[in-house]
């Protein structure tokens, strides 16, 4: 079977302190082809973005231990050196950031920033550089680029920085592009439109894109398929129509019934996730959701508590780690008429 062109493999990135090692992640795989949308969810703390900065390499210099094998077209990045990698950061691998004001600094115009991010994979003139960030701040919807180039990042609002934050991380026609939590800061009008923008762009450009976000509804808007994280590892990944409308695991199960539902009754209630995630310092045994899981009582043994369970396929293409024999009728009967009273109705 032809390799994609993004695959990770039992990615592992443990962080050692004074009081013990802190497995931010352990053991995540996954992969990503040209042209498609990756979304990994979870709660703060899940491992997300811990991740995505293994990809960019920015894990190195530190003291991250980072093992695993992360292979973006034929190449394992994790075997490169730290002068090779940083040739790729920038023109194949970019980032888009959540908060555009920190990620691009203060003192230089919006266009120097993005004149020197070009210029330093390419060897052109300051002049044409500026000419292909004019085209670039056009493109991703900025209005008057010849005369806003020379802006600072200040004067720009917030929709128009992650705009140039986004010409930024494409001016180089990068292959993947890792957006974190891009549009948490914007309202929804704006947020909109950035999906918008992202999801025209990709289709420009081909572009593989790993979309991080604690937000479902941005997930079933933007995503070809959607990875759920929780204490580090993979707990569940498929098609985002097959998860969404299907979900095998119970704490995708509280990511569902956690969000709002503004044409649903608004006297029913939310139903958040109970408790609070697990320390990575000092996991919990077994399941790491188990001590938040109202369902761990249907699986016998005192299993939840005892084993890891494996994460395996269910359907074409849908994995899930649960020790649950049968999750579906459990979703169908308990959590669906939550997420939609109307399910409740017709059964």
């Amino acid at each position: 079977m032809e390799e994609k062109f993004l695959t990770v493999e039992d990615l592992k990135v443990h962080f050692p302190t004074p009081d013990g090692v802190v497995k931010a992640t352990d053991g995540l795989s996954f992969g990503l082809e040209r042209g498609k949308t990756l979304g990994i969810v979870g709660e703060s703390g899940s491992g997300k973005s811990v991740s995505s900065s293994a990809i960019l390499g920015l894990h190195r210099g530190t003291s991250a231990q980072v093992s695993g094998s992360i292979r973006m077209d034929g190449t394992d990045l994790l075997q490169l050196s730290n002068s090779e990698m940083a040739r790729l950061r920038g023109k194949e691998i970019a980032m888009i950031f959540q908060d555009p004001l920190s990620a691009m600094h203060p003192y230089y115009t919006v266009g120097n920033q993005i004149v020197e991010a070009y210029r330093v994979h390419n060897n052109v003139s300051r002049k044409a550089a500026r000419t292909r960030v004019v085209e670039m701040l056009e493109l991703v919807g900025i209005p008057q680029p010849d005369r806003r180039i020379d802006d600072y990042p200040h004067q720009f609002s917030g929709g128009m920085r992650q705009r140039a934050m986004i010409a930024m991380a494409l001016i180089n026609d990068p292959g993947l592009v890792i957006a974190d939590e891009p549009t948490t800061a914007l309202d929804v009008t704006v947020q909109a439109q950035i999906l918008d923008l992202l999801q025209n762009l990709q289709k420009e450009f081909n572009t593989a894109i790993i979309m991080i976000t604690h937000d479902l509804g941005v997930v079933a808007e933007m995503a070809d398929d959607v990875l759920v994280m929780y204490g580090g590892r993979a707990v569940e990944v498929g098609p985002v129509r097959e998860v969404m409308t299907h979900p095998h695991m119970p704490y995708t199960w509280g990511l569902l019934t956690s969000v709002p539902d503004i044409t649903a009754d608004t006297s029913v209630p939310m139903v958040p996730i109970p408790g609070n995630p697990p320390s990575l310092l000092d996991p919990p045994p077994g399941c790491a959701f188990h001590p938040r899981c109202v369902f761990k009582d249907q699986v016998p043994d005192n299993l939840c508590s005892t084993e890891l369970p494996e994460l395996v396929q269910t359907t074409q293409g849908h994995l899930k780690r649960c020790h649950l024999a049968d999750p579906e009728s459990i979703y169908a009967s308990v959590v669906a008429p939550l997420i939609d009273p109307a399910t409740s109705e017709e059964n």
